[in-house]
This record gives structure tokens, sequence and C-alpha cells, in this order.
């Protein structure tokens, strides 16, 4: 099965729309977002997907896009973690903005996929003990890193990053 994972979007809608374009061209029916959308406005263009959205700090609006995302799929998660089974793959989700989130996470030895963002680089590491810890990078914000977002594949345990624009041919 696979699954887009995305992060730290910051109002960046055309980075938003390239990803997630990108997903409903590869077949992918569930999206991991990582935190930081920012603004309720941008949840709209997640229709037909089912989503995991953990709240980010610069998420000001948190109660609208937690409606937002529950109002377009009653399946969709908005919540500041979730854990939980996608695909029969036990995973957790943060934004890692909260100290040690995401060490606890992987301390508890319970989840084979642990995604975050916030830190706005990209990361795959497979930690001792067997989880995989991955941040899709950032698809928006201030700084100078290149945008990136990614589309793994729980099946094969593959993880695949890409650039917003990119193009399947």
């Amino acid at each position: 099965m696979k699954i887009g994972v995305m992060s730290d979007t910051h109002d960046n809608l055309s980075n938003l729309i390239s990803a997630v374009d990108t997903f409903r061209r590869l077949g992918i029916d569930t999206v991991i977002h990582c935190g930081d959308l920012n603004s309720p406005e941008m949840v709209s263009h997640f229709e037909g997907f089912r989503v995991i959205y953990t709240i980010g700090n610069m998420d000001v609006s948190t109660g609208a896009i937690v409606k937002r995302f529950v109002k377009l799929n009653e399946e969709n998660f908005a919540g500041v973690v979730f854990k939980g089974r996608v695909g029969g793959v036990q995973l957790a989700v943060t934004h890692s903005h909260i100290k040690g989130m995401v060490a606890n996470l992987v301390r508890q030895n319970t989840y084979k996929w642990v995604f975050h963002g916030h830190t706005h680089e990209k990361r795959d590491e497979l930690i001792r003990g067997g989880t995989r810890i991955v941040n899709p990078g950032a698809l928006g914000g201030m700084g100078r890193e290149p945008r990136s977002f990614c589309v793994v594949d729980l099946s094969t345990q593959s993880v695949e990053f890409m650039k917003p624009g990119f193009s399947l041919g």
C-alpha cells in the first residue's frame, strides 16, 4: 500500500496542489500531513483522500482545520498525535514541535513507522529496534531548504522523496 506524506505547507498552495495531484496520479488514497498547513482554506484540496493530519505549531486556526478535515471525510484524523494502523502497519504521526515527542514514540517500540515534520529537513532513518523515522521535508515556509514531499510504500518499505512540480510523464 502506497501513502503520500507531506508536511510544513505554510499556505504554499501551488506546492500543495502539485503534491496532491501527484498522489492522485499514483492512485494513492491515504495522505499523511505532519502539520503546519497553516490555514483552514487549504483543507479543501484534500477532497477524495483519507487524511491523517497532525497539528503543527503554526496552525493558528486548529479548531477550524480539525472541523474541516472531519467534515471532508469522517474517516480523517486531525489531532496532535496519531497512533494507529494504516494498511495493516502500526504507525505514529506528529509534527514534532513538542520536545521529545518523536523520541518517545520511537522508545515505545510499538510503531514500524514514525512520521514527523517541523524541521523542514528530509529524513529517512532506520532506528535500532526496527522503527523507521521519516520526515518528508517542507512544501513551504521561509527557509531556503529545497521543497519536498514523499511517497511511502508500506508493503515494500520504500520511501521516494519528490519535488513539487515533478512530472510523472
